[in-house]
């Protein structure tokens, strides 16, 4: 009990300082693999707390180490760094100052959050047993991912095989609250590029052509033949297109249409026999109607799956930290990470942090213009980060 409150104290006395380096890095947002300063800023951070052991990960990364009394166990802890090529549109006093790039998906909080997180455990590094190593992660939010970079570092390989613990925050959850799921949680994904030919020619004589717009407008029906003909009922899949370019006129067909979308699924068998049936569907519907398409496939994240015995673990230490009512069971959800990457391979849990006020407007989207976070939030996320990796150390 003292341990919980302790963690509970610093959690609320570091707050206030941790909110402002969110503001700070909200206003200071980098892209993907373009985190420089954000590195830099995040490492004189971890010095400033007293942490030493600290290296460099997959270009713009870090890897940091605190080390407990003994022996005993490992655990990594893990925040993204990167941010999103968005126009921010909030009427808050720390908008970004880099145009058009944004913490549009509160990796922000993230990282504000395993600092808090640090400077707690760091603290407390003689009331547990075993190592913490913390993760700052670039380029979560393009391919390949940063995870697939960090997994080929040796200072990562040495580590071997680890429980992972990572948060991701959440508008439609109320602030205080967080969410796990046991199993498979988040989807696979799978960028998809089709460029349909035909022939172009006047409006006026379509007898003349191949239409590559009606070709186009026949694959895109057909292919959700894929989700709601070829699938099982019981795997959740998602085929979604939401580019389409036919640089024709009111008066002119053209001679291509390129479409793009995403096919996400939770099962990585079906996953790969899905993308061979697409392929081979729209192929045919083309070659049916005259023309050709050619479908390129950039392969992305896959599943993410959460451990049973970790996960459970830990909504059961979340519920003491936070009480029952702030602890809910989550749905599956369709969006992609690359922390999936780390559970494939390593025993995890990436659970869901509140950070939704409806009564204050904190309620846009992730990956709009007007998203924020009830900053409140990064005390329960430092906080509750600690406890866990305290009670999984600490429980041998």
């Amino acid at each position: 009990m003292y341990l919980k409150e302790r963690i509970k104290q610093l959690a609320k006395e570091n707050a206030p300082g941790y909110i402002k380096i969110r503001r700070h890095l909200h206003q200071n947002p980098e892209l993907s693999f373009q985190e420089h300063r954000t590195c830099a800023f995040v490492k004189e951070e971890l010095q400033k707390i007293g942490i030493i052991e600290i290296i460099s990960v997959a270009g713009t990364g870090l890897l940091a180490t605190i080390r407990g009394k003994g022996g005993g166990k490992n655990i990594l802890l893990r925040a993204d760094m990167d941010a999103l090529p968005i126009f921010e549109k909030n009427n808050i006093g720390f908008v970004s100052k880099n145009k058009g790039v944004m913490h549009a998906c509160g990796h922000d909080a993230h990282m504000a959050s395993l600092l808090l997180c640090a400077k707690i455990l760091y603290s407390l590094k003689n009331e547990f047993i075993g190592t913490l190593q913390l993760l700052f992660q670039p380029g979560e939010e393009s391919m390949p991912g940063g995870a697939t970079l960090v997994q080929k570092e040796k200072g990562y390989q040495d580590l071997g095989i680890l429980p992972h613990l990572g948060q991701h925050v959440r508008p439609d959850l109320p602030v205080g609250k967080v969410g796990f799921c046991v199993g498979k949680f988040m989807a696979s994904m799978d960028e998809l590029f089709l460029k349909v030919t035909g022939k172009g020619g006047h409006a006026a004589t379509p007898e003349n052509t191949v239409d590559p717009v009606l070709i186009a407008s026949h694959i895109i029906v057909a292919a959700q033949q894929l989700v709601s003909r070829m699938s099982s009922p019981k795997i959740p899949s998602v085929l979604s297109f939401g580019k389409v370019i036919a640089n024709g006129a009111i008066n002119i067909i053209p001679d291509n249409v390129s479409i793009e979308g995403t096919f996400r699924t939770l099962d990585e068998t079906w996953r790969q026999q899905a993308l061979k049936k697409l392929e081979k569907l729209v192929t045919s519907v083309a070659e049916g109607m005259g023309g050709k398409c050619e479908l390129t496939i950039n392969h992305g994240y896959p599943c993410l799956l959460n451990d049973k015995g970790l996960t459970y673990v830990s909504k059961e230490n979340a519920i003491s930290y936070l009480g029952e009512e702030n602890v809910i069971d989550s749905d599956i959800w369709m969006a992609s990470e690359d922390f999936a990457y780390y559970s494939q391979n390593n025993p995890s849990c990436f659970y869901l942090l509140g950070v939704g006020n409806e009564i204050e407007g904190i309620d846009s989207g992730l990956h709009t213009p007007t998203f924020n976070i009830d900053e409140t939030a990064i005390e329960t996320g430092g906080g509750l980060m600690a406890w866990l990796a305290i009670q999984y150390l600490n429980n041998q």
